[in-house]
This record gives structure tokens, C-alpha cells and sequence, in this order.
């Protein structure tokens, strides 16, 4: 079982959340301070902070980045409790690209990607000592942080191809077996488990792209794998909810309005999952592609519900001031 399941997957989750990792702080620090300067200033109507949010997080692939950026502006007194509102709305569309693109099945092109990638950074890196004027020391800047970025997607595409290799095992066992008929009686176990397994790896773009590799061998049905998505959804919250850890209450508050609308919005569609799962339908030939259309359904109709409340006085009012 170690050899056949726990190794491959702990090594397909590693490369995963490598490449994770490595994209965020190539795209960070190829736009990140002119990112967070947008944050600060274009956030005076939940509108507007929203589709800064959706923005910004696109561009990071991180929504946990940019949730811990925002209750830092706060802690900071940078930012008021009132403008994060719709920033958090955003950054659950924004991070819908990363599944998205995972759902394309590009994993057969994720080696030559990172041969590519890889060696445009390696050949670039010797320019970088001898570049004088200051034009061609930022070109080259842009050349390397892209293609380091590139290179961290293609180490999540391998990832989830390695994750990929355990269904087999996976199938053979049969508490998997356990697990995938106790979801289809209660789909609230689908919920649990994409809720934990989040929780504790601090990533549900990595539950989501186990999920979207085992529905697209059939080793589990679309349906369940929705839910897991759901419960990934909840999961997320845990990163916002330890970086407001000691902080101010405003910070906190962003942290608990984040919580808010991911566990309301699974409540939501909870018992709308059938629904989803025809939308998805419409729009995916593929499970993989499916599962990832519904997440961003999901995500687009809750900001898209939730934003009117943004308006309203009390919340406009809430949060204790600095």
C-alpha cells in the first residue's frame, strides 16, 4: 500500500504544491507590488473591489495569497473592515482559472513545458550579471520571473499526472470502495472529506485536482466529486482563519466574512447539487472539465448573490474602527 499509494500521492501532492508555490512568487514578484498598490486604491465599492480581486487573484493563482495580503492591509490600518468585502467575493472567482486550466488535460505537454520554461530561466540567468542599462535588466526580469512561473504550472500539471497514477491502487482497496458507497447514499461525506483534506493541506486547488484525476479515470462519479469541491470551498477558509490569529478584530472580521460566504454558499447548493452537476454538463465533455466548471459556477453565482449585501449600511458600517 506505501509503494503503491501513500508514496506516489505524497510525491504527486509534493510536485503539486511545489509548482504551487513557485508560480505564486514568480507572478508575485513579477506584478505583485503593483498588485497590491492596485488593492489599496481601487477598493472603494465592493464592486469595484471585487473585480480587483478577481483580477489580482487570476494573476497570483492564489486566493489564500491574497486573503492573508488583505487582513495584513487591515492589521496594518492600510485598509478599512467595509473595503475587503468585495475583495473577498473576488478572489473565489479568480481562483477558479487554476482548475480551469487543469480541466483543459494538459498534462501530456507538462514535461516539454517545463524542459522550455526551465531553460529559458537557466539561459537567461547568466544576462542578469552582465545587463547594465536598466531597460534590459527589467526585460530580463520579466523573461525570468514568467518563465520560472510557467515552469511552477508545469510542475502542477505533473503533479496531478503522478496523483493520477494511484487510482489503480486506489480501486484494488477496499476501503476506497468503503468510502466512494457511503458518498452516494450521504453526499455529505464528500463535503467532510474535501472540507478536511483542505483544511489540513492549506490548498483546494490541490483537493480539487485530485478530485477532477480520480473522476477522469471513473474512479469516482462527477456528482461526488462536486461535492468534494464544495467542501474544498469551506476548507480554504482555515488558511484566512490562521493568519487573523493574533491579529486586529478588523482582521478578523475578514477572516470570519471569508468563512461566511464559502460555508453559506456550500449550504446553498448543497441541495442544488444536481443542478450543478446538469450545468457542468452543458459545459464539459470530460468529468475533469465538469468538476471544474462547477466550481466556477459555484463561485461566480455566490459572489454574484452575495455582492448586494455588500451594500447594505450595517455591513457597510461594521467591523470596530481603527
Amino acid at each position: 500500500m506505501t509503494a503503491q499509494i501513500v508514496l506516489p500521492l505524497l510525491v504527486g501532492l509534493g510536485i503539486f504544491l511545489t509548482g504551487m508555490k513557485v508560480m505564486e512568487l514568480a507572478l508575485h514578484q513579477w506584478a505583485g507590488s503593483y498588485l497590491t498598490g492596485l488593492i489599496e486604491r481601487f477598493t472603494r465599492t465592493p464592486l469595484r473591489g471585487m473585480l480587483i480581486g478577481t483580477g489580482v487573484t487570476a494573476i497570483l493563482q492564489s486566493s489564500s495569497a491574497i486573503t492573508v495580503i488583505t487582513i495584513g492591509l487591515v492589521n496594518a490600518g492600510i485598509m478599512t473592515f467595509p473595503k475587503t468585502l468585495g475583495i473577498i467575493l473576488g478572489t473565489n472567482i479568480g481562483t477558479c482559472i487554476t482548475t480551469e486550466l487543469i480541466g483543459l488535460n494538459l498534462t501530456k505537454l507538462a514535461f516539454p513545458l517545463l524542459l522550455v520554461s526551465g531553460s529559458v530561466w537557466f539561459g537567461t540567468l547568466p544576462s542578469t550579471f552582465y545587463a547594465r542599462s536598466y531597460r534590459l535588466q527589467r526585460t530580463l526580469h520579466h523573461i525570468r520571473s514568467l518563465s520560472l512561473a510557467v515552469s511552477g504550472f508545469a510542475s502542477v500539471m505533473l503533479g496531478v499526472e503522478v496523483m493520477q497514477s494511484i487510482v489503480p491502487a486506489l480501486q484494488s482497496r477496499g476501503l476506497f470502495g468503503w468510502f466512494v458507497e457511503h458518498a452516494q447514499r450521504s453526499i455529505l461525506w464528500g463535503v467532510a472529506a474535501g472540507a478536511v483534506l483542505t483544511a489540513i493541506i492549506h490548498s483546494s486547488a490541490a483537493t480539487i485536482a485530485m478530485t477532477m484525476g480520480l473522476a477522469a479515470v471513473d474512479a469516482i462519479p462527477v456528482e461526488l466529486g462536486i461535492a468534494i469541491v464544495l467542501g474544498a470551498n469551506v476548507g480554504t477558509c482555515a488558511t484566512a482563519l490562521l493568519a487573523a490569529i493574533g491579529g486586529s478584530r478588523n482582521g478578523q472580521f475578514v477572516a470570519w466574512s471569508h468563512i461566511a460566504l464559502n460555508a453559506g454558499g456550500a449550504l446553498l447548493f448543497l441541495p442544488l447539487l444536481p443542478l450543478l452537476h446538469y450545468a457542468s454538463v452543458l459545459l464539459g465533455a470530460n468529468p475533469s472539465s465538469q468538476i471544474a466548471h462547477a466550481q466556477t459556477i459555484f463561485n461566480i453565482v455566490c459572489s454574484i448573490v452575495a455582492l448586494p449585501l455588500c451594500y447594505l449600511p450595517v455591513l457597510r458600517a461594521a467591523g470596530p474602527k481603527q
